[in-house]
């Protein structure tokens, strides 16, 4: 028999961020990405999540929103939440960025694909918070958008990105 005493029982929940990319270099680092999803996790309370990121080619995203959304072509962002059976099971999310799609949209609306590419990964943890927003004119007026934007001026602020 070992004295040694046993580790104690986790008590803190785990935000773990799993990112990925098929889509090739990015602007962001996929540590920093992981780091920026934890971030808004935590901001918004969330105590115990497993969040896949995935950074995709745009062939894989027109995949995907034809199967799940019924949808042609390539798009941003698509989030899937699963959410938890029980308030003490991990919410559970994937979500996909197209980072072609965001480099078109970066140069449309002004902005670096740097910043795009935060604001969607934003965009995409509060999705999979339980988030949503209208689509056509209102979106960028509603209540997720500001939000959003909050954290991205945020992020900037800190130097997440």
């Amino acid at each position: 028999m070992d004295d040694e005493p046993s580790p104690p029982a986790r008590t803190r929940h785990a935000l773990d961020v799993l990112v990925s990319s098929e889509a090739g270099r990015l602007p962001l680092s996929r540590a920093r990405v992981a780091a920026i999803g934890r971030r808004v996790l935590a901001g918004e309370r969330c105590r115990s999540a497993v969040l896949t990121i995935a950074f995709v080619t745009d062939r894989t995203m027109a995949r995907l929103n034809r199967r799940h959304l019924g949808h042609t072509g390539a798009t941003d962002i698509i989030t899937f939440a699963h959410a938890p059976a029980a308030p003490v099971l991990p919410l559970v999310g994937d979500v996909y960025i197209a980072p072609a799609v965001a480099r078109r949209n970066a140069a449309a609306f002004g902005c670096t694909m740097r910043e795009e590419l935060v604001r969607l990964t934003v965009h995409g943890v509060l999705h999979a918070l339980g988030f949503e927003h209208p689509e056509g004119a209102e979106r960028q007026r509603s209540p997720m958008w500001r939000r959003q934007e909050r954290w991205v001026r945020r992020l900037r602020a800190e130097g997440a990105w």
